[in-house]
């Protein structure tokens, strides 16, 4: 039966998505002959161009949340949610200004592989920081996977009509197959394209949507009647929250701005990007570049979700029933709408691009940390560079295993809670050893060890109490993040100062660009 409605589909939009899978193989199968060794699968040998490594962090950066789960939340809240387009492409900028312009320099000199590299030097520890941020970074990369996997099966399950099942196993088989085959080099040559898809099919879908709503002045008056706040810039600040999705409070927006900015800029699979630049002038206007491509995207995701409501309210469209996540629907479905049915591959492709190009990153960093800081590190310091490239990709194939298992449920409520939980964590675990270690000379080990620490418990302990006790002004992880910053600055203060010669080494202190000595 599944056979059968696939081949029903138009046979020029079957062959359109099959190019597009081949092509993304196709590219892992010409990257894999550049792997010669595990820096090569891992970091493509620090050689991705300019606009390769822009766009790569924009890719690692642009997942299913960036068209699905964005259109969802502006279908859903409205106006006050258009904060998110300012935060998240803001997000990319301090991850290449703040966090790699440091990292490249010092890790041209010091061959660091992965961002545990730089923390097990810098904190002096490595064993300890090395093997808990190694654990963390799996963990939600893991989680962060299974909101893409999600998303991919969305797209192919509305598409071919196929079960939901089948959609997350055909995806998961495509992803796997070119991350296992190029590694990163892989993945950069697919982002640069992926990201190109993305930009123009975005610039194409979002005005046309909007205009079949009726125009901007007409979707606003259609939110107005719906929820006069739906046009404001935040929801009125009362507690519990104004309505089950309406959170965009004043106070919610200040850890909204924390969670997206930062959290995102450290997660490990967007920060270990730029120890892959080729040089180091990238990182002067690499972080301009990645907010305005982003911000573009994220602006059109987000209002062709406003008009997608708008369009509901005026009859034009239905979202599917049946499903746990319908406003997550809302891009496609308006797309589906104003566009012929030849048109509806070319919108898949649109959103698997965004989907597939943070998918293979998460999939690299799992892979990343199991050999190169968990069995390289711990288990066989002399292993050789074929067997961690080969453990990697075994790692790859069984997180994607796991992932799936995770996956095959139905999808949560809303696809941007999944993924916000992930973020949540690496704000509250990473972005304060990395600034502390970056710019705090007084940063210590015990301080950097007891900050992941509390800040992973305080982040899962104020999750629970939110969702099953009380709700909470604003989002739990900023919370973990106040607890995590606490915890450095005590224990720091209360341990031993790192040597000079260490600070000196991994370029520590109030400064961003390493000058070069004379």
């Amino acid at each position: 039966m599944g056979f059968a409605v696939v081949m029903s589909l138009d046979l020029m939009g079957s062959i359109l998505i099959v190019l597009y899978f081949i092509g993304l193989v196709a590219i892992g199968a010409l990257a894999s002959k550049k792997i010669k060794n595990s820096e090569d699968f891992l970091v493509a040998g620090r050689n991705l161009g300019f606009w390769t490594f822009t766009l790569l962090v924009v890719a690692s950066i642009c997942s299913g949340m960036t068209i699905l789960g964005v259109a969802g939340l502006g279908y859903a809240s409205g106006w006050p949610s258009i904060w998110e387009q300012i935060f998240v492409p803001l997000s990319a900028s301090v991850c290449i200004l703040f966090f790699g312009t440091k990292l490249h320099t010092v890790a041209s000199k010091t061959g660091y592989v992965t961002v545990q590299d730089y923390l097990a030097h810098r904190f002096y520890s490595p064993r300890g920081i090395r093997g808990t941020s190694a654990i963390i970074g799996v963990l939600i990369s893991i989680i962060y996977l299974v909101g893409q996997y999600i998303s991919i099966s969305m797209v192919l399950s509305w598409l071919f009509k196929v079960p939901y099942e089948w959609s997350l196993v055909i995806g998961a088989i495509i992803v796997m197959a070119y991350t296992i085959l190029g590694g990163l080099y892989a993945i950069g040559m697919a982002s640069l394209v992926q990201g190109i898809m993305i930009l123009a099919g975005v610039l194409l879908v979002g005005p046309v949507v909007i205009a079949a709503a009726g125009g901007l002045e007409h979707i606003n008056l259609v939110l107005a009647s719906i929820d006069v706040n739906m046009t404001h810039l935040w929801y009125p600040q009362v507690h519990p929250p104004y309505a089950k999705y309406a959170f965009m409070t004043p106070e919610y927006l200040v850890s909204f701005f924390f969670l997206l900015s930062f959290g995102l800029a450290a997660a490990p699979h967007v920060v270990n990007n730029v120890l892959a630049a080729r040089d180091i002038k990238y990182f002067k206007w690499a972080p301009l570049a990645a907010f305005v491509v982003y911000a573009v995207i994220m602006y059109l995701c987000k209002i062709t979700g406003f008009a997608a409501r708008s369009m509901v309210a005026d009859n034009l469209i239905a979202l599917p029933t049946g499903v746990s996540n319908p406003s997550d629907y809302s891009f496609i479905v308006a797309a589906e709408y104003v566009f012929p049915a030849i048109f509806a591959p070319i919108v898949a492709i649109i959103v698997l691009s965004a989907v597939m190009s943070t998918t293979d990153r998460l999939m690299l960093t799992i892979g990343s940390y199991v050999s190169w800081d968990v069995y390289k590190q711990f288990i066989n310091k002399d292993a050789s560079e074929k067997s961690i490239t080969l453990l990697s990709r075994a790692a790859i194939g069984v997180s994607t295993i796991i992932t799936l298992y995770l996956a095959w449920s139905n999808p949560p409520e809303l696809l941007a809670w999944l993924i916000w939980m992930a973020i949540g964590v690496m704000l509250s675990c990473f972005v304060t050893p990395l600034f502390a270690g970056l710019y705090w000379r007084r940063a210590t080990r015990e301080g950097a060890l007891a900050s992941m620490i509390v800040g992973l418990v305080g982040v899962f302990a104020f999750s629970y109490y939110a969702k099953f006790i009380a709700p909470m002004p604003m989002h739990p992880s900023i919370y973990g993040f106040a607890l995590s910053v606490a915890a450095m600055i005590v224990v720091s203060l209360m341990t031993r100062k790192p040597s000079e010669k260490l600070l000196d080494e991994t370029a520590t202190g109030m400064f961003i660009k390493v000058r070069k000595k004379a």
